[in-house]
Parts: structure tokens; sequence; C-alpha cells
């Protein structure tokens, strides 16, 4: 499905997938709760997470969203999210501070999460939703970005019962949130050009330079035209149509 990248705005919260929605991996300390981890409204904190850091930092969402003949046949309905990318300074990240390999540079901001929905562009919209980061944080001016990578050994640490002190508080899940499902696969990483700059056999930290990496910000940056691109030729114009902008 043809698709474009937008800034998340509040408005457009439940519009994201259900997931997105409930997951609180990051922007909940497991530390700070009983024992059973358990949380009586997580979307309600999610958003309120989200209200904070636009309110505070600024943008810490992407978007993709459909675009095509079939939502400009009604330009009221709300548009699906496709996939979604979160991002914010450390400092409002409590997981953040958990991780073995951290902390994060003081110059960098954090990219936490980046989802797909099943079944669409799998390939093209994560790139497509790193490359709509990256600009924002160009046009902001921030130096770096970085990100906690999930490597495939980390798939075998599912029960915090059974890792070492260092780990429990990094697989600790909440709600249906997971460490497999809600950090971002290192080796997509290193293939959009970040680098470890923490190594660790399950969660390396990487890093983006935003400032030296210039190569690769015009490389991202024609990925993202490119993507949008293809949304317009994929979509007629004319006939009451509108190209998707």
């Amino acid at each position: 499905m043809a698709a474009r990248i937008t800034q998340l705005r509040l408005q457009g919260f439940e519009q994201l997938p259900k997931h997105a929605r409930r997951c609180v991996f990051w922007e909940v300390d497991p530390s700070t709760l009983p024992g059973d981890d358990h949380l009586a409204d997580p979307e309600f904190e999610k958003e309120a997470w989200l209200s904070m850091v636009m309110l505070e930092w600024g943008s810490c969402g992407q978007v993709a969203i459909p675009c095509g003949p079939e939502k400009d046949a009604d330009p009221d309905t709300e548009a699906p999210c496709l996939g979604y990318a979160f991002y914010a300074p450390p400092r409002a990240v409590p997981r953040a501070g958990l991780f073995p390999t951290g902390p994060v540079s003081a110059d960098a901001v954090l990219l936490t999460t980046i989802g797909v929905e099943s079944g669409d562009d799998t390939e093209t919209l994560p790139r497509g939703l790193v490359a709509a980061v990256v600009a924002d944080l160009v046009r902001r001016g921030v130096r770096a970005l970085e990100a906690f990578g999930r490597t495939a050994e980390a798939a075998q640490l599912t029960d915090p019962r059974h890792v070492t002190p260092e780990l429990r508080a990094v697989v600790r899940a909440l709600g249906d949130c997971s460490a497999e499902q809600c950090i971002v696969d290192a080796d997509f990483l290193t293939d959009v050009g970040f680098v470890v700059v923490a190594d660790h056999p399950y969660f390396p930290r990487l890093r983006l330079e935003l400032e030296q990496g210039l190569g690769w910000k015009a490389g991202v940056e024609a990925a993202l035209e490119r993507l949008l691109e293809t949304a317009q030729l994929r979509e007629p114009v004319g006939a009451g149509a509108s190209p998707c902008s």
C-alpha cells in the first residue's frame, strides 16, 4: 500500500496500532511498579508520556499513513497507521537508564521503537521512518541519534528470573511488551548507517552522527523522497483525486 510519512500529532494517538498505544516498555521503569508489573491503563500512560514529551521537547514520533485513491475517496475517514517510530531525549525514557551499555551520550536523542504493521512494506517503511526521524532532528540541530539494538541472541532472554542481574531490568516485560518486540533489531540499525559504540552480546548501543554523516543523510533523505514519489505515482491524479502531500 502506498504511504506517506508525517509527524505524529497527539490527536492522532487513536490511529496508532494497538500495540503502539499500549506499549510502555520504554516509558515506564518496571522497578517503580508492584511485583506483578501490572499497569491499570497502559494506553493512558503512553498518551500521557507522548503529551509530556511533545509539550516539553517537541515532536517525538513519525507515522506512516496510507496515500492513495482509497483514502482520497473519503477524506473524512481517519487514516490507519501503517508504521511508526518513536524517539526522545534519553532523560525522558526511564528504561534507557537500565541498559548495561548505557548511558546514552549527552549530545544524542534516543530512537526507541520502530514498528510496521504485519502485511505492510516491512523493508521500505522502516528505512523511510528512520529517514523522517533524521530529517526532523537535523532541522532541530541535534548532533546524533542513538539506539539500543537487539541481537539475534537476545531472543533467548525471555524470563527475567533466569538472566544475570545486569539484564534483569532490561528484559522485564510490561503487559504485552517484550524486549524482542520493543527493541530495534541491531542488524537493521547497522544496515541504515548506525555504528556500534558500546558492544554487547545482547543489547549493543549504536550511534548515527547527524553532523558528520552527510552522505548517509543525503542517502536516507533521497530514499524518503523516493518513497513519497512512489506513493504519488501509484495514485492517479485527476478525476477529483488530489496528489498525496
